[in-house]
């Protein structure tokens, strides 16, 4: 089902520039931004496309956060799916396999989903969730078959009646 996004994630890493490394060679990512925090380690804010569209990050600032952590390792996994709509089915095969190649680990491999698409999962190095998918083809509508024509019954034979005894 083809979507469009309206909403920009914004992901928290524990390594935004080896993170930005990553989305580059696994998702074809083009990097928008990239502006350090004031320690000269850390991204305090980076930008980049995927599939066309904008994904923000930034490196974990524990100390903004109460002294907690708030990247995906540190909570056990995160809880959001980022989607990649894609256009054509065989596309889903090949961003699994170049995520893969890129340190991704496959959740869910390609397959044909009874919703109507192809769709696969993998986690990136990070801890966040990517998913693609694209329509399958419509199945093509049978031409309805005409009804056969309704045969007449055959007449029934006459009988000869005898009159009368």
């Amino acid at each position: 089902m083809p979507v469009e996004a309206k909403i920009v994630p914004h992901l928290t890493l524990s390594n935004a520039t080896k993170a930005l490394d990553f989305y580059k060679a696994g998702l074809g990512a083009k990097i928008l931004a990239k502006m350090p925090a004031e320690d000269g380690k850390r991204l305090m804010h980076a930008a980049m496309t995927v599939n066309g569209h904008t994904v923000m990050m930034h490196d974990d600032f524990p100390e903004y956060n109460g002294g907690k952590s708030t990247t995906p390792e540190a909570l056990g996994g995160a809880s959001v799916t980022l989607h990649v709509s894609l256009k054509r089915p065989k596309d889903v095969d090949a961003w699994l396999e170049r995520a893969a190649k890129a340190g991704a680990k496959v959740i869910m491999p390609a397959s044909d989903m009874f919703w109507g698409d192809r769709y696969g999962q993998v986690a990136d190095p990070f801890g966040h969730r990517w998913a693609f998918g694209a329509p399958l083809p419509k199945p093509k509508k049978k031409a309805k078959a005409k009804p056969a024509a309704k045969k007449k019954p055959a007449p029934k034979p006459a009988t000869k009646r005898g009159r009368g005894k």
